[in-house]
């Protein structure tokens, strides 16, 4: 087999012949070949449609931090009680260390654009890759409107009492979720070194809430006591139905260390940066999560906790308790910020994957196609734009604001984790492909690294089937199942009648012609 090196030499030589050859003869441009077969993408050979290489060590360190805490999941978990710091680190042990420990492979054996794409791939052909990319696409649709709803929720905290009106109000949520997805379009567009910034601003936004709840609950709790009682009973998890179905957003808060594998080709030495910064912010990720955790519940019980707004709740609570309310607006504002920074830096890594799809024809070829000036996929970009306003405005659709947040976190939970088996199965599988020379191995070798791809894939199973449980406090259950379930079934076979639409157009056209 040829290595990656002698096929890019190959792929630039080829197309520089047919260039010139085509030129001479005809003057007009060639047509598009391809010398890679079934398995191996476009995006791993050499092209001169490249995005620019932007991204250094701090900007993906800080990258991974806006795309793996998300400070709305530290509500939900609190919301749960004491418990949930047992089921975060169940959820670290679990999902985040076999997927890190994937990724960490994976973008070493593979640091090419595309990231899980590429991987499913070469793994198990064109389906895999194409299903891979659509479903992980796809699954930012909902996630966006989810992660501005929370973010104009806690927005609201800025003025508190002239904005408090807003709070049951629809059309605040769908205005604001829609500028802020237009300013993080557009700096994406612009570039991923200016978007870079948005994306900067939202992961030092994103954990200095969690530092504030945490030394303000610290002075609290050495002034007043706790709130909640931290015991061995409390910290038990439960196993009834209803408390398991939140388990799965825990999981899923855990997602998000794959993100910049997807930029892999605009990441200065991606071979060498990915896994350190991945071990780097990983520990911030995992720290944020259980410190903000128990900040919230020092501060309130868990019965008077939001998934909307539970960080904030418990915020304002302390400030009033010890005199610090100046601090309650600038809260407000970096949580509502960091939500912003996070949307704008989904969108910059899954826009690639469309970019990626475009290459390799699986899409039309305009969507491989870069800005001429700022050289960025742009028309992934204002696709998912266009289609994310959609799902602002659809998610409203016959439930309030609550449920509609709901919904559209159960729906991401399902499309996001259907790439992660992929992900997985091909970390099991790709074992068998040796290992080029400076690659950084999951320690123990092949038996562990298989291991370590089987715990991460049954997780992911169960994680799929629990999602499909609506929460106990839905007022309208079957409305809700048959959003989460019919939404992320469509959204599957639009993917599927993509892929084969074209090979069964050609057959049918075969067969006519033969007829005829």
């Amino acid at each position: 087999m040829l290595s990656v090196l002698s096929l890019r030499e190959s792929w630039a030589d080829f197309r520089t012949h047919i260039l010139l050859d085509d030129l001479a003869n005809t003057g007009n441009p060639p047509e598009t070949h391809s010398l890679l077969r079934p398995g191996v993408s476009i995006a791993e050979a050499a092209d001169p449609n490249r995005p620019k290489k932007t991204m250094g060590f701090r900007d993906l360190i800080l990258f991974y931090v806006v795309t793996g805490i998300s400070l709305r999941w530290i509500a939900t978990a609190a919301s749960a009680g004491p418990s949930s710091i047992v089921i975060w680190i169940g959820a670290w042990l679990a999902f985040y260390t076999p997927l890190a420990l994937s990724v960490l492979e994976l973008s070493s054996r593979y640091p090419n654009e595309g990231g899980i794409y590429v991987w499913s791939k070469r793994a198990f052909g064109d389906f895999a890759g194409f299903i891979t990319a659509w479903t992980y696409w796809t699954c930012n649709l909902p996630y966006f409107p989810a992660a501005l709803y929370f973010a104009a929720s806690n927005a609201l905290y800025i003025r508190p009492h002239a904005w408090a009106h807003l709070q049951g109000n629809t059309t605040y949520y769908i205005v604001f979720s829609v500028l802020a997805l237009t300013i993080a379009t557009l700096l994406n567009i612009w570039g991923l070194d200016v978007g870079t910034w948005l994306h900067n601003l939202g992961a030092v936004a994103m954990w200095i809430p969690v530092a504030i709840v945490l030394a303000m609950g610290t002075v609290a709790w050495h002034r007043f006591g706790s709130v909640t009682a931290f015991t061995l009973h409390s910290m038990t998890p439960r196993t009834h139905l209803n408390d398991m179905i939140f388990w799965s957003v825990l999981i899923y808060a855990f997602a998000g260390c794959e993100t910049a594998s997807l930029m892999g080709d605009e990441i200065k030495n991606a071979r060498r940066a990915i896994p350190w910064a991945l071990f780097l912010a990983g520990i911030t990720v995992t720290l944020c999560y259980i410190l903000g955790t128990i900040g919230v519940l020092i501060a309130l019980p868990s019965t008077e906790v939001s998934n909307l707004q539970g960080l904030m709740q418990a915020i304002t609570s302390t400030a009033h308790k010890l005199g610090f309310e100046r601090v309650i607006p600038f809260a407000a504002f970096l949580i509502a910020l960091s939500n912003v920074g996070a949307a704008g830096a989904y969108l910059a890594a899954v826009a690639r994957l469309p970019f990626v799809a475009g290459i390799d024809r699986f899409l039309p070829p305009v969507f491989g196609a870069l800005h001429p000036k700022w050289k960025t996929p742009w028309v992934g970009l204002l696709t998912q734009f266009v289609i994310g306003v959609a799902f602002i405005f659809l998610g409203q659709a016959g439930t309030g604001i609550k449920g509609a947040y709901d919904v559209l976190v159960s729906m991401g939970v399902i499309t996001y984790f259907i790439p992660f088996l992929y992900l997985f199965a091909a970390m099991f599988k790709l074992q068998s492909e040796p290992a080029a020379s400076g690659v950084i191995r999951v320690p123990g070798g092949k038996l562990v690294a298989r291991l370590v791809a089987l715990v991460g894939f049954v997780t992911t199973i169960l994680t799929i089937g629990i999602s499909l449980l609506p929460p106990p406090d839905e007022p309208n259950k079957p409305l809700a199942v048959l959003k989460i379930v019919g939404l992320s079934g469509l959204l599957v076979l639009i993917g599927v009648g993509i892929f084969y639409g074209p090979k069964i157009r050609q057959r049918v056209a075969g067969s006519a012609n033969n007829v005829g």
